[in-house]
């Protein structure tokens, strides 16, 4: 029976790879891909054409140092340190952050770590996590206006009912005093 040799693990790693890059470089969000001391491997398409950067701007980097440090957060380096030692993972973190190109951004960020199993040396199938970012401006945007629609129309409701409340209670008191100024016969 022939051994399992180191050529083996390192032609499965690179079909491994090729299967996740392909995986990110099809979906519509941001994403990127980094290894276990969280320098940016790789990003796709839409990391680079969301954030204005480009790939020798991103890659190779720390994840903190990208941009002008937009990412260098203290909760978010908790969260991202968190992953690998703790097996854990994180979804639905809000950042809003002013970017030097693209201008004010809330991204909701959500990261995992690509599981490899116990037996197979992290040498050959290192350590990455991915990271997912939804840019939710407009979303935000849409919400804070109907919010803001909902509080106006709300206070004008309640202006309106306590004018209609005003109106009432005159009406009431003419009617009492037109009552007492023409008597209604009684039947």
């Amino acid at each position: 029976m022939p051994t399992v040799g180191s050529n083996f693990f390192e032609r499965s790693w690179q079909e491994s790879w090729t299967y996740i890059k392909t995986v990110v470089d099809v979906v519509h969000e941001p994403v990127l891909i980094l290894n276990k001391d969280l320098c940016v491997v790789a990003a796709n398409e839409p990391f680079y054409k969301t954030f204005q950067v480009l790939p020798k701007e991103t890659e190779n980097k720390v994840v903190y140092e990208l941009g002008n440090g937009q990412w260098n957060i203290p909760s978010l380096r908790k969260l991202l340190e968190d992953i690998l030692p703790k097996s854990s993972f994180f979804k639905g973190f809000e950042v809003s952050h002013d970017f030097p190109v693209i201008g004010h951004k809330v991204m909701i960020l959500n990261a995992r770590q690509i599981h490899v199993k116990k037996e197979i040396t992290t040498d050959i199938f290192p350590a990455i996590i991915l990271l997912a970012i939804e840019d939710v401006t407009e979303l935000m945007t849409v919400a804070k206006k109907l919010s803001d629609h909902s509080n106006f129309f709300e206070t004008r409701l309640t202006e309106q009912t306590k004018e209609m409340r005003n109106q009432i209670a005159k009406l009431e008191n003419q009617v009492r005093e037109l009552q007492i100024q023409i008597p209604i016969p009684k039947k």
